[in-house]
Parts: structure tokens; C-alpha cells; sequence
């Protein structure tokens, strides 16, 4: 399985509910990624949706802990076990965890790839992905060039788990 996030320079990912900055290269590079596979998220990054709908064109697991909780088009579970459960219907390299915070947290041990873009600026946040650098199981297999947009650089870094 795969895990996909924009990161600060502190493994930021949020704040509030929100992500910290749009960039249109890695909004592209997460729709690339995760077109037509599967997209594993909890309920409140699953609620971040423009127009409160699924991600289109691709299979929406939303994890969540309310036992009421639909929506048409996702795929509702209540534990990371059932969702594992239903993602085994699929290829496991067509799987992404998508966010939010604790969701990346506890689908890590069962990850071997994390597309992370890596932004070169520090903000103001109170939710982080993971520092797969402080892992010793994971290694940057392959990174960009720099990107700009406007003042902020960043890169694309894939990590894999050996």
C-alpha cells in the first residue's frame, strides 16, 4: 500500500482541518497517483472534499468511528482492520492512504511506498504525517529536481520501506 501527503519542513500536514497550502504541481500529482485506484481517509479529511462529495474516479474508503455515519458513494468502515479487509479487494500498489493525521499514523506499518512532496518552508500546523526520515526501515528511492511556486520550493521524494 501506498501513503500520499504534502509535508513542511516538520512533517506538517494541516491546520484546523485544512492543508496548509494548494500547489497546483502536487494537486496534479496526487490525481496521476491515485486516479482510478483506491483512496483510504478518515472521515474528516474525507469532509475536506470540495463539494462534500467522493474523490472522483476512484474507489473512497472513509474510515470513522460514528457507526451512523453514510455516504453514497464511499465505502464506510469503522477500524483500520476493516478497512485493510476491503482494500485486500484490490492490488495492493492501488491502494493510498490519503490523510488525515491519525489515519497516516496508524496505515503505516502496513505501507511500503509514501509519495511525499516536500515543501521547504515551516508553517504554522497541528497536524503531521509521520518523519520518515527518523525510520530506519525508510529510504528516499527517488526525489526531483526543485520546484518553485512563487516563493516556496519543494520536491517530489518517493520513500519505500526496506
Amino acid at each position: 500500500m501506498n501513503l500520499i501527503a504534502a509535508v513542511d519542513k516538520n512533517w506538517a500536514i494541516g491546520k484546523q482541518g485544512r492543508l496548509l497550502v494548494n500547489i497546483p504541481e502536487d494537486i496534479k500529482l496526487f490525481r496521476m497517483e491515485t486516479n482510478g485506484k483506491v483512496a483510504i481517509m478518515g472521515r474528516k479529511t474525507f469532509e475536506q472534499i470540495p463539494e462534500k462529495t467522493t474523490l472522483m474516479d476512484r474507489v473512497n474508503i472513509v474510515l470513522t468511528r460514528n457507526m451512523t455515519y453514510k455516504k453514497e458513494g464511499a465505502i464506510i468502515v469503522h477500524s483500520v482492520e476493516e478497512a485493510l479487509k476491503k482494500a485486500e479487494e484490490y492490488s495492493s500498489e492501488d491502494v493510498y492512504v490519503v490523510g488525515g493525521a491519525s489515519v497516516f499514523e496508524q496505515f503505516l506499518p502496513y505501507c511500503d511506498v509514501a509519495h511525499i512532496t516536500s515543501i521547504d518552508y515551516e508553517y504554522d500546523a497541528d497536524a503531521h504525517f509521520p518523519n520518515l526520515d527518523t525510520f530506519a526501515s525508510w529510504k528516499v528511492t527517488r526525489m526531483s529536481d526543485e520546484h518553485t511556486y512563487f516563493d516556496l520550493c519543494y520536491e517530489f521524494k518517493k520513500y519505500c520501506k526496506m
